[in-house]
């Protein structure tokens, strides 16, 4: 991968990992909270479905953490492109949270659900789009004007 043809940077996985570890400490800071400070009754049935979308939210970043320190490990060289690509290092799945049950939890809970959820989704795209870049599609979706703007605007919008 030469980097510069490609919008993936240092500069980028460097603001992408400050993001997740942003998250994680707010995520941790708020899960590690006690139900009352959480908005929620002690007798609040929905305390089961925080508890588990708790260990999603979690999953999500240590995915989406691990991803980027083996990016960060490449950019420093550290890794190999060859180590980089094995599917041990890919981000894997993760289970999506339901709407209906993150609708139904506090507000900050909600907004660590979407926003872990936004910032996987992300680098699940940016993944795809480096595994098509290192098959040798780029250069043909770049000749797709729509492509090109499109990936432009993601570029801008991680950075």
């Amino acid at each position: 991968m030469e980097s510069n043809q490609s919008p993936f940077t240092a500069k980028l996985v460097e603001s992408l990992y400050v993001e997740a570890m942003v998250l994680a400490d707010e995520a941790r800071a708020f899960f590690e909270l006690g139900p009352d400070e959480q908005g929620l009754s002690p007798s609040d049935e929905i305390r089961i479905d925080m508890s588990c979308e708790s260990l999603r939210v979690t999953t999500r970043l240590m995915h989406s953490i691990a991803w980027l320190l083996n990016q960060k490990a490449f950019f420093a060289g550290e890794l190999s492109e060859h180590q980089l690509r094995s599917r041990s290092r890919s981000l894997g799945k993760c289970s999506t949270s339901d709407a209906f049950i993150v609708a139904r939890l506090p507000a900050e809970a909600q907004r660590l659900v979407q926003e872990t959820q936004h910032l996987l989704e992300r680098l699940v795209r940016l993944e795809r789009s480096l595994e098509a870049e290192r098959l040798g599609f780029a250069e043909a979706q770049a000749m797709h004007p729509m492509v090109h703007q499109m990936q432009a605007r993601l570029a801008n919008e991680l950075a």
